[in-house]
């Protein structure tokens, strides 16, 4: 939801217009993530002359207004080259007042545009400061919770100078930061400090990217700690603001190079994926991270560090991004879910890569998940297993609950976070919560995170972004390695978090003899996996392309099984509702007759989930009951391929989709495949944006 981007050139004597095509392109990077408008604020003559750009609608949108802007506004009619220069750049997803000009980012402190910033994020005490601003006589020209920040920044501005002449760019955002309560990633230019930049963050991720043209890239940043730092907190609605005037940032000198600075670029993002193009020497800041760019010297300041302990490294270190330009690209597909539901036999190989072993001369298979390693005592020792997390690594969970289960033989529940946390479900030391998130910045999730950690529950984070907020916080944790996922609906990084969970499962269970059977099996089916997917997809995919013409008119489906297949009910029910637009309900067959049946007739397309199971014989009831309520219409039934029992049901009236057999517990990760191809069908027939559906983001930080 929202995306920062942010460039600052230093020492480069780059164009303005080389500035404008890294800014467009970096949100073109980030428009997975959702947005409804987008903007930026670039040089014009000089960085004390700032020109804002912004536009309703998509970023090809503002590249044209970008045009309009350039061919009438005397300032950039000529194409001007600085030694140093600062943009920043912003897409945003509506919260506070619809979409408009007026509510897009960045925003500005007046007229004078004295103050920019762009904002991602929630100020939860927004209406107070509002109305304290309105009081001093500030006038607002949008409905955001972000333009009060940028007027009050401006405000503290005002007040402080007269008693701090030689007050810092740090200095003056850290004192807005005192007054704000919620969750933020913060990116501001000014013309009040031309040639500097400050990035800051508190629950909402921000990475930044370092680019030195002459190929001495620094390894680490030191954290500079801020004294007799206080929040101003719980504030009245007509309490004045007071400045903090007797704060000190303890920072170093800053750093100087023997052969006259910094020379190269200073990257600002919401997500790494925007960077790559540009770099792949990154480090993520951290919550309550000031950084501070100026003539080429970066410094990272954070105002919690002298308040406990609670700071996770004194420094910030530059880590190299994990994948490849070409892996963010769509390559010959048309959509990137298209691209990703096809990259699903290499992204599973991935997540068990190393992981999971045969030994040749005997052919058992073994596995190893280090990131687990130390803690699986505490874990075993657990009175119980809690999984927390929203959407589709919901529904992940719930299709690895019955496993883990039977491993262990420790008690399982899978929570939904938002619901975890209305409750304050009651937590104890004696529980491990695992938290699973493809992002590992889900608010709700991040929030029952914290909950965890209060009580000192063991915590587990399981997660596709290295560096993400849940992989940090977390005791110990496992990392998906599914590759870079753009797409809004979830796809390869759903089944890689079965797969994981699966492997949790097993890893648990690697002394029990009593289980060794089991998990050869599973094991064995693992393994074996990628290549019954690749072997088959493309069947698949035919399969449900004629699937989804003769549903293209539908305007309800109902989705139906039980056990392992229940989740894949509510995935595919989910991933349908995404991208296509149809309501859509996945309904455990044993609830049919407890209300859902009265929905059956000859207009209600239906489809069943079978598998090799227990739950088999239910199954047919069920499907038995809604035929014989059916005289016409679309009835499916997704099962293992050569299945007799299913197989006979094949007709006039019912359509059979096989996919490859695997272990009971396993056979929702290829089951789901139809569901996703359906969905992708149905949406590219519907004329839908299947990349960026109406409404949705990526990444829930809000």
């Amino acid at each position: 939801m929202c995306g920062i981007f942010a460039c600052v050139f230093c020492s480069t004597d780059s164009s303005r217009k080389e500035m404008i095509n890294v800014l467009l392109t970096g949100l073109h990077r980030l428009e997975y993530r959702g947005y409804d408008s987008a903007g930026i604020a670039v040089d014009g003559a000089g960085p004390d002359d700032p020109i804002v750009i912004k536009e309703v609608g998509t970023i090809a949108k503002l590249e044209n207004r970008v045009k309009e802007v350039e061919s009438s506004d005397n300032r950039m009619k000529e194409d001007v080259h600085l030694k140093h220069s600062v943009g920043i750049a912003h897409t945003r997803w509506a919260t506070h007042g619809p979409p408009s000009r007026e509510n897009s980012h960045p925003h500005t402190s007046g007229p004078e545009d004295n103050f920019l910033v762009v904002h991602n994020g929630i100020i939860t005490n927004n209406a107070v400061l509002r109305d304290m601003l309105a009081g001093y006589g500030v006038k607002f020209k949008s409905q955001t919770d972000s333009e009060t920040v940028a007027k009050l920044i401006q405000f503290l501005y005002d007040q402080m100078i007269q008693s701090v002449p030689d007050l810092s760019f740090p200095r003056l955002v850290m004192e807005v930061l005192r007054q704000l309560e919620g969750a933020y990633a913060f990116v501001f230019r000014s013309r009040m400090y031309p040639n500097e930049l400050i990035a800051c963050r508190l629950g909402s991720p921000l990475v930044v990217g370092t680019k030195d043209y002459r190929g001495t890239e620094r390894d680490v940043f030191k954290v500079n700690k801020i004294s007799q730092y206080s929040h101003s907190s719980n504030r009245e609605p007509a309490a004045p603001i007071t400045p903090q005037l007797n704060l000190v940032l303890d920072k170093e000198e800053p750093c100087t190079r023997p052969d006259g600075g910094f020379r190269g670029e200073y990257l600002f993002s919401s997500d790494a994926g925007a960077i790559a193009e540009r770099t792949d020497k990154v480090f993520y800041m951290e919550d309550n991270d000031v950084v501070h760019v100026k003539n080429g010297n970066l410094e990272v300041f954070n105002f919690h560090a002298a308040l406990d302990d609670h700071v996770l490294s004194d420094n910030r270190i530059i880590s190299t991004l994990p994948f490849e330009l070409e892996t963010i690209m769509r390559g010959s597909f048309d959509h990137y879910m298209q691209k990703e539901i096809y990259e699903q036999p290499e992204s599973l190989t991935s997540t068990m890569r190393g992981r999971i072993k045969k030994d040749e001369s005997t052919g058992r298979y073994e596995i190893h998940l280090g990131g687990v390693k130390n803690r699986l005592r505490d874990i075993l020792s657990s009175s119980r297993i809690i999984f927390v997390a929203c959407g589709s690594s919901y529904h992940a969970c719930l299709a690895a609950r019955q496993v883990v289960e039977e491993l262990t033989d420790v008690p399982v529940s899978v929570e939904l976070a938002s619901d975890f946390n209305d409750r304050k479900c009651p937590l104890f030391r004696s529980d491990t919560c695992v938290f699973v998130s493809q992002s590992g910045e889900t608010k709700d999730t991040l929030e029952s995170l914290s909950y965890a950690r209060g009580v000192d529950a063991v915590t587990v984070g399981v997660v596709n972004v290295v560096g993400s907020e849940i992989s940090r916080q977390t005791s110990c944790g496992i990392h998906l390695n599914a590759g870079s996922e753009i797409g809004v609906a979830s796809t390869k990084a759903y089944t890689s978090q079965i797969v994981a969970l699966v492997m949790f499962a097993l890893q648990l269970s690697h002394d029990r003899n009593s289980k060794d059977a089991r998990r050869q099996e599973i094991l064995a089916a693992l393994h074996e996996m990628p290549c019954q997917i690749e072997s088959s997809i493309k069947r698949i995919d035919e399969v449900t392309r004629r699937l989804a013409k003769s549903l293209e008119q539908s305007t309800s489906i109902l989705l139906s099984g039980r056990g392992f297949q229940f989740a894949t009910c509510l995935e595919g029910a989910l991933k349908i509702k995404e991208v296509s637009y149809t309501h859509t309900e996945g309904i455990h067959s044993g609830e049919l007759k407890h209300g859902p049946l009265a929905l059956i007739d000859d207009n209600m397309p239906v489809i069943f989930f079978a598998a090799s199971d227990n739950t088999k014989g239910h199954i047919q009831s069920a499907l038995e009951q809604v035929l014989a309520r059916q005289t016409s219409g679309t009835f499916v039934i997704v099962c293992p391929e050569d299945d007799p029992d299913m197989l006979k049901y094949r007709g006039n009236k019912c359509e059979i989709v096989e996919v490859p057999k695997t272990a009971d517990c396993l056979q929702s990760i290829i089951s789901i495949l139809p569901m996703q191809l359906l969905s992708y069908h149905l949406a590219v027939y519907r004329g839908h944006n299947v990349d960026q559906p109406r409404h949705l983001a990526k990444s829930v930080t809000v």
